[in-house]
């Protein structure tokens, strides 16, 4: 049985979808970044830690204390989560053969932003009166 519509009538309007190559110096550096960010993270986390000693100027006045947790804690934990999001985002750009070595770098800019911002909120905290 031989049927008289040709093959190119079978198409739908939308063009085929092209294969996208991955670039070598992408994944390269991509992993590379990622294998580094957990050093970072650990490093804003000790640095979180220190903010601990913040405290040592509310001898003699009153802080918020409940301010300085919130700055203190969110110094130590943020890092992992920024880490965790950072890391996610750039493997799935990998599999889908999109440019991702961008990724980990804003991921380290978010780290030290976020703990700058608890470090505000600590500062914060001690210099409430």
């Amino acid at each position: 049985m031989t049927f008289s519509i040709p093959p190119e009538s079978f198409r739908t309007l939308r063009p085929e979808p092209t294969v996208r190559r991955s670039r070598g110096w992408d994944v390269a550096l991509t992993i590379v970044l990622l294998v580094l960010l957990p050093l970072l993270a650990l490093a804003a986390s000790y640095a979180g830690v220190l903010l601990a000693y913040a405290s040592d100027a509310c001898v003699s006045t009153t802080c918020n204390t409940g301010l300085m947790n919130i700055g203190f804690w969110t110094a130590v934990v943020s890092p992992w989560g920024v880490l965790l999001i950072g890391v996610i985002v750039a493997i799935v750009r990998l599999v889908r053969h999109r440019l991702a070595f961008w990724v980990p770098l804003v991921t380290v800019v978010a780290i030290v932003a976020v703990w700058f911002v608890a470090a505000a909120l600590v500062g914060a905290g001690v210099s409430a009166s």
